[in-house]
């Protein structure tokens, strides 16, 4: 089997399981007019954090800039029920021409939401692009208590109905580039993606199965979760959803969480996550398209010793595709799990170099 078939099977498998949990399709892709978000949901009990490091974003000096800027408020219906109604929000600039313009999708991290992005898609509207944000599942929107997300993880454990760890948001980003190259304003062959943490896994899961998103930018999201497992480093990656796991410790019988708990979490509610799904597979079918991978030396979430393997097969990918260049790895000296001014810079460019005609 050749390469191109192996990522055509991998692809096919992973629709597969995304299908496997009663996943009720639309015939048609539905678009419903929103409105502005006024009170966004937050989760969690820890605080926001800074924008500063989102605020860095290059932007361009532009004349009544807020006059220009067009912002869309829009839900997808994805599929059936509750969770199936995907809200995006998308800025741009009012222009006088009909050109297509590329876009880009910016995924949050974990217990925020889209509106926490804006300082970012108005850095990218600024710059001709159509800034494209959406609310992960159970998250933003589509959640109803500062708990939901943990409380959908939990479900998912016990009951088995739903993926809302990384697979279930993936699907919707599936559904979100059917709408997105249907616009008449957008180029549908420059259609980037990116996200921070949560975000960022998103992005390289989108990217690994949809090949319409032809540039990726993970950004401290992707780990090997077989190697964290194998060389017992998984604790700081299951430290940031921890009740999940405590709840399946006590199912199991458990008196800690170990790693046969960490492993039948990952099996029951993101299947293949650390077996045909992990990065040394999903990372190199990316190739031929531009991708950059930006984690922190320091990040115990995602730590770059457990991507070694995969980095060297994507390099010997792209090598193999006579793109060599358009793949990169930055690991910044000193940082853990944080996004950096750095990091976002470094973005902007690796867009603009892919992206912009």
């Amino acid at each position: 089997m050749g390469e191109s078939d192996a990522a055509s099977k991998l692809r096919s498998d992973f629709l597969q399981v995304l299908r496997s949990r009663g996943r009720r399709i639309p015939d048609d892709l539905v678009a419903e007019v929103g409105k502005p978000v006024t009170n966004p949901m937050y989760q969690g009990n820890s605080p926001l954090g800074s924008r500063t490091d989102m605020e860095s974003c290059p932007k361009k000096e532009i004349d009544g800039f807020e006059d220009r800027l067009v912002e869309e408020n829009l839900y997808l219906i994805t599929e059936a029920g509750e969770q199936g109604r995907l809200p995006v929000l998308m800025l741009s600039l009012k222009t006088s021409d009909e050109k297509k313009r590329p876009a880009i999708v910016i995924l949050h991290s974990s217990y925020k939401c889209k509106e926490w992005l804006r300082p970012l898609l108005e850095a990218y509207a600024s710059r001709d692009y159509i800034a494209v944000a959406v609310d992960s599942r159970y998250h933003g929107e589509r959640a109803s208590s500062r708990s939901t997300y943990q409380e959908a993880l939990i479900s998912s454990w016990k009951i088995g109905d739903s993926m809302p760890f990384i697979y279930d948001t993936v699907w919707d980003l599936i559904k979100l580039a059917d709408y997105l190259v249907q616009r008449e304003d957008i180029d549908p062959s420059r259609i980037g993606i990116t996200g921070e943490s949560l975000g960022g896994m998103h992005a390289w899961f989108a990217a690994a199965m949809d090949i319409r998103y032809a540039v990726a930018i993970p950004i401290i999201g992707v780990q090997g979760f077989r190697w964290a497992i194998e060389n017992d480093k998984w604790q700081a990656r299951v430290g940031s959803i921890r009740p999940l796991f405590e709840e399946a410790r006590l199912d199991l019988g458990k008196d800690v969480i170990d790693k046969e708990v960490v492993e039948k979490v990952w099996d029951r509610i993101a299947p293949g996550l650390a077996l045909q799904f992990d990065a040394p597979y999903t990372v190199p079918i990316i190739a031929p398209r531009p991708q950059l991978i930006i984690n922190g030396s320091e990040d115990p979430r995602c730590p770059v010793a457990g991507l070694d393997v995969s980095i060297s097969i994507a390099q010997q990918a792209y090598k193999a595709a006579g793109c060599p260049d358009n793949f990169q790895f930055i690991a910044e000296r000193g940082i853990g799990h944080q996004m950096t001014a750095t990091m976002v810079k470094a973005a902007s460019d690796w867009f603009d170099k892919f992206l912009k005609p």
